[in-house]
C-alpha cells in the first residue's frame, strides 16, 4: 500500500522509495522573522527536514520572503480561506504550500493556486481534518467519521487531477486515533500519492506523544506514510524528536541512540529509574546511532545489556559496565554513569 507517487518539496523526496521524511510547524508568529528562523534553525538541529509555517496575512507573507531566502529546511505556507495568501507565497519563495480546497473559496481560486503552483513546480500538500469537513459531509461524519474524512480527501484528489495537477500529497487527520487509521487505510487503497500521517490536535507530549505514537505506528507497520509530524502542545522540537523515536522503535529510520531500560521490580537493588532519566538527559547531546541499556539486576541485566552497544546491569551498591556484548568492570553505584559515557567517549573519539 505504500505510495508510489514521488514529489519534492525543496530538495526533500516524499514517497515513493524515499525515506519517511519528518516535518513541524513553527508556533512562533511569522510576522517575527528572526524569531522563526531562530525556530526553524533549533528544529533543523533536530533532525526536521521540512517546516511548516502559518501564513494568516500579507505582512506574514512579507516575512515569509525572508524566512524562504535563510531557511536551512524547505518551508510549507499553511493558507486557510484566501487565496491570493497562497499565490503571494509561492511569490515568496514557499517550497510548498498546505490548503484545504473546501475552505479556500470557489473551485475556481484553487484552480488558480494550482496552475500558479504547476508553473513554479511548488508541490500542494491537500490537508484536510475532521473538524473541517464541508457540509456535505456532516451527516456521514455522525455514523462513519473516517469514511466522511477519507471521500473528502478524494473528492479533492480528483478536483486538482481533473486540473492536470498531480504534484500534491495528501493528509487525513483526526484527534481520533482509530478514525485517523481508519482514513489513512482507506486513502492508501484509493490512490498512489504520498501520504503524510498525524493525529491532529494530539495533546501535550505525554499524552499527544502516545496517541501519535499509536495512530503514526499502526499506519508505518502497515506500510502506510511518507512524511510524518507529531502534533503536540509545547517546543516544536518535542515533536521531531518523539517522531524519531516512533521511526527508530520501527526501524525505519535511525537518528541518535536508542535508550532501553528495565521496569524494575522487587529483585531490583539499585535506583534505576534515576540513573535511566540521568543517562536519558545526557544522550540527548549525541547524534551517533547505538543502543544504550539500562538494567536493574541479573535476571534480565547481563543479558540485555550484552545485546547493546553499551550497557549497565545495576547490582546491590554498584553495577556492572558493559560494551559491544563484553563486561569491562564493576562500578559504584554513584559512577555508573559517568563509567557508562566514558566507555561511549572512547568510541566515538576512535569513529
Amino acid at each position: 500500500m505504500a505510495s508510489r507517487v514521488q514529489i519534492n518539496v525543496g530538495k526533500v523526496p516524499v514517497g515513493g522509495d524515499a525515506p519517511i521524511s519528518v516535518q513541524s510547524m513553527t508556533n512562533t508568529d511569522t510576522r517575527d522573522a528572526e524569531a522563526t528562523l531562530g525556530q526553524i534553525r533549533s528544529l533543523a538541529t533536530y533532525g526536521c527536514e521540512m517546516v511548516r509555517v502559518a501564513v494568516p496575512d500579507e505582512e506574514a507573507v512579507q516575512a515569509l520572503r525572508l524566512i524562504a531566502a535563510e531557511s536551512p529546511l524547505p518551508v510549507i505556507a499553511d493558507i486557510h480561506f484566501r487565496a491570493q495568501l497562497a499565490l503571494d507565497s509561492i511569490g515568496a519563495g514557499a517550497s510548498g504550500l498546505r490548503i484545504n480546497p473546501g475552505n479556500i473559496g470557489s473551485e475556481e481560486k484553487v484552480r488558480q493556486i494550482v496552475e500558479t503552483a504547476g508553473l513554479t513546480a511548488v508541490p500542494i500538500r491537500i490537508g484536510v481534518n475532521a473538524g473541517s469537513l464541508p457540509g456535505k459531509m456532516q451527516a456521514l461524519a455522525k455514523t462513519e467519521p473516517a469514511r466522511a474524512l477519507a471521500e473528502t480527501v478524494l473528492e479533492y484528489v480528483g478536483m486538482l487531477e481533473g486540473f492536470g495537477y498531480r504534484n500534491f500529497k495528501v493528509s487525513a487527520k483526526s484527534s481520533s486515533v482509530r478514525e485517523t487509521i481508519d482514513a489513512n487505510l482507506t486513502l492508501a487503497e484509493a490512490m498512489d500519492y504520498p501520504i503524510h500521517l498525524g493525529v491532529t490536535e494530539a495533546g501535550t507530549r505525554w499524552a499527544g506523544g502516545i496517541k501519535s505514537a499509536v495512530g503514526i505506528g499502526a499506519l508505518l507497520a502497515q506500510g502506510v506514510g511518507d512524511t510524518i509530524r507529531v502534533s503536540l502542545t509545547g517546543d516544536p522540537v518535542e515533536e521531531v524528536r518523539v517522531a524519531y523515536e516512533i521511526l527508530q522503535s520501527l526501524g525505519l529510520r535511525k537518528r541518535g541512540p536508542s535508550l532501553i531500560s528495565c521496569p524494575t521490580c522487587g529483585r531490583t537493588e539499585i535506583d534505576i529509574e534515576t540513573l535511566a532519566l540521568e543517562v536519558e538527559r545526557r544522550l540527548e547531546g549525541h547524534r551517533s546511532s547505538f543502543e544504550v541499556a539500562v538494567m536493574g539486576c541479573v535476571v534480565n541485566g547481563p543479558g540485555e545489556a550484552r545485546r547493546a552497544d553499551y550497557g549497565i546491569a545495576g547490582g546491590k551498591g554498584e553495577g556492572l559496565i558493559f560494551a559491544h556484548g563484553e563486561p569491562l568492570r564493576k562500578v559504584p553505584a554513584d559512577k555508573l554513569v559517568d563509567a557508562l559515557f566514558e566507555e561511549i567517549e572512547k568510541t566515538t573519539r576512535r569513529r
